[in-house]
């Protein structure tokens, strides 16, 4: 019974203790130094990065936008297919208006006339024959151009396929000219047109800023230092900003790279099937990234907040690992002829892609933040104290004296009050003591985090 007692009042005494904090102070320089350094690198880590780079005294909202793309510009071109033919926006923009992006053609395979009828399938490892037991009817390869008739037809002089229902003739997608058709698209020059809205602090604006006038905006093209304002765009600049050559991403170069054809289809009859053959195919073409930053700061007038414009492409050229490389797609011009025969004409273009992606946040001072972030950093100070009774307590010479004095523990009975000399105990008291303290810090910060939670939701 005695010791339950003891016990149960040695845990009363523990509850109900209260503490008081003693000014102790101590002329010694070595800790009087490292209570300053604390102090010092504590407020400019306040200072420099929560202040001035991460700006944790404001309230933050991420952007919304809209844009919208119109490409200028006309191109001659005179080939022995179509002969002289202007070509304009409607033609090499696909399609004319894009969901924050805009394609430009600069390259192109066309498949003039092809009507609905039977004709020999391209040239490939399913669709080579020798006689009609080669093909199969109805057969529909899903790599292939049509539907088998069962017919093996002449592909070439010495080369026979089987032949397929399909838009006849074949395209044949080898043959690629060598120099970019529409290479001179680089001159063309695109109006990005970006308005922005940051909904907590009804702040709306647009790339188009107000001292831009109809006069300027007909005259200006974007150059980074004396036009970085204008919304204008020649494509040969973004293109070499990204760090590419126009002329280069606009055309398709053919390179042999260690390919083993497979026997039977090319080196059929032949002991060349083992070979290496190189084919690597360069598909230039590609996707640039135009990126608008909205990064705002709103404690300033509205003036200094404007668009930061940077390129760069998104797209891999790396030649180790360039799988299905560049950007193309097909699309068909339909008509029918004065036999009222469904004809179309096939292109396969290769260009460039260029993606409007807008980023930014703006922030602007709220008292929240700054009572939040005040506290912590008053947290933060007290660990200051809590090294420096470390250091005294530890490496200092007059440990035992300093610890004689730190905490004193003052009973009902006496007015003396009883100094607790054990550093076990002494570690105890400073330890609970700035465990608190830290608590006190992590609540404030995960009720500030659930703050913003909430007025994010």
């Amino acid at each position: 019974m005695g010791c339950e007692k003891d016990c149960c009042n040695a845990f009363l005494r523990c509850l109900f203790d209260y503490g008081t904090p003693v000014t102790l102070v101590i002329s010694n320089k070595k800790v009087g130094f490292i209570f300053r350094l604390i102090q010092l690198l504590i407020i400019t880590y306040v200072a420099v990065y929560v202040c001035w780079m991460k700006r944790f005294y404001q309230d933050t909202d991420s952007v919304i936008s809209s844009v919208s793309t119109k490409v200028k510009g006309n191109i001659l071109t005179n080939s022995s297919a179509e002969g002289a033919h202007v070509w304009d926006v409607a033609e090499y923009v696909i399609p004319p208006q894009g969901e924050n992006s805009f394609f430009v053609m600069t390259n192109m395979i066309v498949t003039p006339g092809q009507t609905q009828g039977s004709c020999p399938e391209a040239l490939s490892e399913f669709t080579r024959c020798e006689s009609n037991i080669d093909c199969k009817i109805g057969l529909n390869e899903v790599r292939g151009n049509g539907v088998q008739t069962g017919r093996c037809g002449k592909y070439s002089e010495t080369i026979k396929t089987c032949e397929v229902f399909s838009w006849c003739p074949i395209e044949n997608d080898n043959i690629i000219p060598k120099t970019a058709v529409l290479g001179d698209a680089e001159d063309f020059t695109v109006l990005i047109k970006n308005n922005i809205h940051y909904p907590k602090f009804n702040f709306k604006k647009r790339n188009i800023l107000d001292y831009i006038n109809t006069s300027y905006l007909k005259t200006c093209t974007f150059n980074r230092k004396t036009d970085p304002d204008c919304p204008i765009f020649r494509l040969g600049d973004i293109v070499a900003e990204a760090g590419e050559v126009f002329s280069v991403m606009a055309v398709k170069v053919c390179i042999f790279n260690n390919l083993f054809f497979i026997k039977n289809v090319v080196f059929k009859h032949s002991d060349k099937f083992e070979k290496s053959v190189k084919v690597f195919s360069m598909l230039k073409g590609g996707v640039i990234g135009i990126f608008i930053d909205w990064s705002c700061n709103l404690d300033f007038p509205e003036r200094f907040c404007v668009p930061k414009y940077s390129f760069s492409r998104l797209d891999n050229k790396h030649i180790e690992n360039n799988v299905a490389p560049g950007y193309n797609f097909r699309f068909a011009k339909y008509f029918k002829t004065s036999e009222n025969v469904e004809t179309r004409t096939l292109i396969k273009a290769y260009g460039i892609r260029f993606e409007v992606i807008v980023l930014g946040e703006a922030g602007k001072f709220s008292i929240v933040p700054t009572i939040v972030n005040l506290g912590a950093t008053l947290a933060l100070l007290s660990l200051a104290g809590a090294v420096c009774d470390w250091f005294m307590l530890t490496f200092m010479k007059d440990s035992d004296y300093y610890a004689k004095h730190k905490f004193i523990h003052l009973n009902d009975r006496s007015d003396s009050g009883v100094p607790l000399v054990s550093k076990s105990q002494l570690f105890s008291f400073i330890f609970n003591i700035y465990l608190c303290k830290l608590y006190i810090f992590i609540v404030i910060e995960l009720c500030w985090d659930t703050f913003i939670w909430d007025s994010i939701m």
